[in-house]
């Protein structure tokens, strides 16, 4: 009974083999660069919103887990996180004196 049946072991090529690179995005080093150039742009303009973009990016980047081999995207979680504080500071500081609101 050698060639009746679905049998898993007479396959030679399984079915995730082909899906294991078959990856339809920017790769790790596309976004590193992304989200360190918005973490040095988010200093500038609009840190609220670049920063936790370049902390995303350097994140997905990394593959979801905290590894220093890639260096752009270490730094752009890094900056992007002090980005990110630095504006929620400013903002609340912001608020905190009125503007002349009142």
């Amino acid at each position: 009974m050698n060639g009746y049946g679905n049998t898993t072991h007479s396959r030679k090529h399984p079915r995730s083999r082909g899906r294991m690179w078959s990856r339809s995005g920017p790769d790790s080093a596309t976004l590193g660069i992304i989200g360190l150039v918005c973490a040095v742009a988010g200093f500038f303009v609009l840190g609220i919103i670049l920063g936790p973009v370049a902390v995303v990016c350097g994140w997905l980047a990394m593959g979801r887990r905290w590894a220093t081999g890639h260096v752009p995207s270490v730094v752009a979680v890094v900056l992007g996180a002090i980005d990110t504080l630095l504006a929620i500071i400013w903002l609340a500081g912001a608020a905190s004196m009125g503007n002349g609101l009142l």
